[in-house]
């Protein structure tokens, strides 16, 4: 199969934002902030709220433990042939931090409630700081859409 053409930077930042509303599952990277640790990679449900996506994970698992010590992540939306890679900050929330309407957005949108389990979840706010998207070889130039938590495509 041939490779499509590479997409403007308009197109692409429209593709992330349509992932971004309309995907529920994000590949989440994470690693220990002393060094000591591994890499951690696991999908996780998100809910885009228009600037930040909210994450949600049991506050003791490798995944919350890096989130919340290191207050950084990396996450990655699509498969690998129409991938965006976002690096973004991260405020750790606790279920009672976290409002009631944001609670049932989320588990609307991802079809999960971690307040409904005996578990203890954390919640994640993600605030994106730099994002990437690309297809094929001949959209690595021009991929980075967003950078210092700007975005540098009009809409």
């Amino acid at each position: 199969m041939a490779p499509q053409p590479p997409r403007p930077a308009k197109q692409r930042k429209q593709d992330t934002l349509n992932r971004l509303e309309h995907d529920e599952d994000v590949w989440v990277a994470t690693a220990p902030d002393d060094g000591s640790g591994v890499p951690y990679l696991v999908p996780l449900s998100f809910l885009w709220d228009g600037s930040t996506i909210l994450l949600a994970t049991p506050a003791n698992s490798p995944t919350g433990r890096n989130l919340k010590t290191t207050g950084r992540v990396r996450l990655g939306l699509g498969p690998t042939r129409d991938v965006v890679m976002i690096e973004g900050t991260v405020d750790t929330l606790t279920q009672a931090q976290l409002t009631g309407e944001e609670g049932d957005r989320f588990a609307a949108v991802t079809g999960f409630d971690p307040r409904q389990l005996t578990t203890p979840y954390l919640y994640f706010r993600v605030h994106p700081q730099r994002v990437q998207a690309w297809r094929e070889a001949n959209e690595l130039t021009g991929r980075e859409l967003m950078r210092d938590g700007q975005w540098l495509v009009a809409d």
